[in-house]
């Protein structure tokens, strides 16, 4: 019977192995799919870093159109040499928030599955300051590197949104 058990175990791990694993933003979607029905009101937002004083929050406001998991494979973040995030210029940080997710360097790539959301944009608010453009998507009425316009679609990780009134 023991050898049975062992067997049965041997076969099943290869077959666990291979299934991509879940990133937050699926689990949310499987815990609490409610949450993020068509029609729904969703925002995404930056900033707001602080204790005392807080930095400016900006926003992005929309629909939910649709929300899926979806599997995706995972790459190498983009490196720039001699930089950390913190000093990419608007371009470099494109690059890095269009890969990700992604790995850092070293790691293995592998396939994660994630909670993509659709979202069609109602309302906004961009920083314009130098000083953020590598700190987030939104940046001087763009969305990465697309302008931001009523009616758009624009997809995100369900993990990144919450839930608003309309």
């Amino acid at each position: 019977m023991r050898i049975l058990l062992v067997v049965l175990a041997c076969l099943a791990l290869p077959a666990l192995a291979a299934e991509p694993a879940l990133r937050p933003s699926a689990r949310l979607l499987f815990k609490q799919p409610e949450l993020l029905q068509p029609g729904q009101c969703v925002r995404y937002e930056e900033g707001g870093d602080g204790w005392v004083v807080t930095d400016p929050v900006f926003f992005l406001k929309g629909e939910v159109l649709a929300a899926e998991v979806r599997t995706r494979h995972l790459g190498p973040c983009p490196v720039v040499a001699g930089k950390t995030l913190a000093h990419y210029s608007r371009d470099e940080f494109n690059r890095h928030a269009q890969a990700f997710p992604c790995v850092a360097e070293g790691v293995a790539e592998r396939d994660e599955q994630s909670g993509v959301v659709r979202v069609r944009v109602a309302d906004w608010e961009t920083p314009y300051a130098k000083k953020a453009e590598n700190a987030g998507r939104l940046y001087r009425g763009m969305f990465i590197e697309r302008k931001l316009e009523k009616g758009m679609e624009i997809e995100l990780e369900a993990d990144l949104l919450s839930v608003c009134d309309r």
